[in-house]
């Protein structure tokens, strides 16, 4: 006899109730110890009450998933249903429980919208350990569980009756904790983000909402854009998108440490020391900034099918160009120049993997203005966009001549480093994207053609550990501020200088004042000599100084 056989016929023939009863628990307690913990904390509870309120919620979410298997799971689909669920809700522990996670539909969306190299960052020896135990061996067992035969409608009562009492016993329970479950629920909405495999269906049924719209016609937006002067030197602007860079590594914001020995060293560097993202990952902060909405009323589908600030910018005559080094722009540059970087360039930055060094945007920047023929008299706006310090894989996101600080942690698996060795990563990446800003503003001012200008800005920030967090992607209205206070900073030449005083020193002025990316779209426009009645004047920050 095999030994599978042997194994098997030593196995307990199991109904069809109680195998959901098993898959449910398993569900429930196995994969959602972080959410537990959680509640816990909020709880504030002490002792017994402590134990008893950890137990109510065991009850009540076995309870849950006890009802929603046996409305899905029959004996011809059991194993399916199983498979499934412990595939998803597997994964889904993995981040929730190892990096802190939560499962929303932004999240759903920034892995719909990642690219290969960004996936296969996340591929580690811990999540491939997740998987074999939480994923692989409950599995097996479940599939290899004999079952027992039962009639359709004898199944069909035990369903109903087991639905009926489950749902009395869940009330019961959270009738007797009903404060408690209402204060967690309410009080903690995102806490529900916790929850596998339920954040997963939960967070992907919105996001497919988004989706499931018919595609919607171009609305062209800032129609009657046009110069209000038309200087005889044109301007070059160059707006630098960063990647998970946070203010608060920054020394130019009151970091002890020394992460920006470049930086600090050019005259005139106009930094905001209080700036804030419009979301927590790239797919919404990003189209947000260049949509012309402000965070609060920001339209993700609106700004899906509306012309935004380069579109705006390439009617009124500017010729817009992109440069890429991270995924992709979300929708924001699908109307202009897209600049595809150099074989040579790539040959020379971008590792086998296809993942590129910041440097090719310098190198491509002087490359794309050296194509620009003499007698183009054009103004240019420019968008680079960084990988700056996407995670997991902070070690890849800077050169060995830029650690300056060690030890460092040389994996993606971050929650399993030292923390001071994971800080010392990602400090190094913010030293390595202070050398790329640094030599994008020295090769503008050495530029004779342009009144040269420069503006930078990071998507969003990141959680580094703090709190148990790691990454991005939060909740913005739980997010801490290491996801949402980002660095921004801008440089004007001597030229732009001379020719448009009031502007530079009307922006030096407010370096202490709370902006980000909301002011991006007005006031970009405004630096450009643009007048068009879609300008927010409330958020451009050249009517600052007008209205004191």
């Amino acid at each position: 006899m095999p030994l599978f056989q042997f194994i098997r016929s030593k196995m307990p023939v199991l109904s069809l109730g109680r195998f959901n009863f098993i898959l449910a628990v398993w569900l429930a307690c196995a994969l959602n110890l972080n959410f537990f913990k959680k509640a816990l904390t909020y709880s504030e509870l002490h002792g017994m009450e402590a134990v008893l309120w950890v137990a109510s919620l065991v009850i009540v979410l076995v309870s849950y998933y006890f009802i929603v298997i046996q409305l899905i799971s029959w004996q011809w689909s059991k194993k399916i249903v199983a498979v499934l669920l412990l595939i998803i809700g597997g994964l889904s522990s993995y981040f929730v429980n190892t990096l802190g996670i939560m499962i929303t539909p932004e999240q759903i969306q920034n892995m719909m919208q990642t690219d290969s190299r960004e996936a296969f960052a996340l591929i580690s020896s811990d999540l491939a350990f997740w998987v074999f135990l939480f994923v692989i061996l409950p599995s097996l067992v479940l599939c290899f569980l004999p079952a027992k035969k039962e009639n359709f409608f004898k199944v069909l009562l035990k369903k109903l009756t087991s639905i009926i009492v489950t749902l009395a016993v869940a009330g019961a329970v959270i009738y007797m904790s009903y404060i408690d479950f209402s204060s967690l629920f309410r009080g903690h909405r995102d806490i529900r983000d916790l929850i596998s495999p339920n954040n997963v269906f939960n967070s992907g049924l919105s996001y497919y909402k988004k989706l499931s719209y018919k595609p919607l016609p171009l609305i062209h937006y800032g129609e009657d854009a046009q110069f209000t002067k038309i200087p005889e030197q044109p301007k070059l602007m160059v707006l630098v998108v960063g990647e998970t860079a946070r203010a608060e590594s920054f020394s130019l914001n009151g970091y002890q440490r020394n992460t920006n020995p470049e930086l600090s060293k050019i005259n005139d560097l106009i930094n905001f020391k209080d700036a804030h993202s419009c979301g927590t990952a790239t797919a919404v902060s990003v189209p947000c900034m260049f949509s012309g909405m402000p965070r609060t009323s920001y339209d993700s589908r609106l700004a899906s099918h509306r012309e935004g600030l380069l579109d705006i910018a390439q009617r009124a005559g500017y010729n817009v160009t992109w440069i890429d080094n991270n995924s992709g722009c979300k929708g924001a540059c699908d109307r202009v120049h897209q600049y595809q970087i150099p074989e040579n360039l790539k040959a020379k930055y971008c590792k086998p993997t296809g993942e590129c060094d910041d440097e090719i945007l310098v190198d491509s920047l002087e490359s794309y203005i050296s194509t620009i023929p003499k007698e183009d008299k054009r103004p240019q706006l420019v968008v680079l966009h960084q990988v700056g310090s996407h995670g997991p894989a902070y070690y890849e996101r800077t050169q060995p001549q830029f650690e300056h600080f060690k030890p460092i942690c040389n994996t993606n698996t971050i929650q399993n480093c030292e923390h001071q060795a994971l800080i010392n990563t990602y400090d190094n990446s913010i030293v390595y994207t202070d050398y790329i800003l640094s030599q994008v503003i020295k090769n503008l001012e050495k530029n004779e053609k342009y009144q040269t200008g420069f503006w930078y800005l990071s998507d969003h920030g990141e959680s580094t550990g703090e709190n148990g967090l790691y990454l991005h992607g939060a909740p913005y209205a739980f997010a801490p501020s290491q996801q949402t206070h980002i660095p921004m900073m801008m440089w004007f030449s001597q030229a732009w200088h001379k020719n448009n005083m009031a502007q530079s020193k009307c922006l030096q002025s407010q370096q202490t004042r709370t902006v980000g990316q909301d002011n991006l779209f007005p006031t970009m426009l405004s630096l450009l000599d643009i007048k068009t009645h879609v300008i927010n004047p409330d958020l451009n920050m050249l009517s600052y100084c007008h209205s004191e």
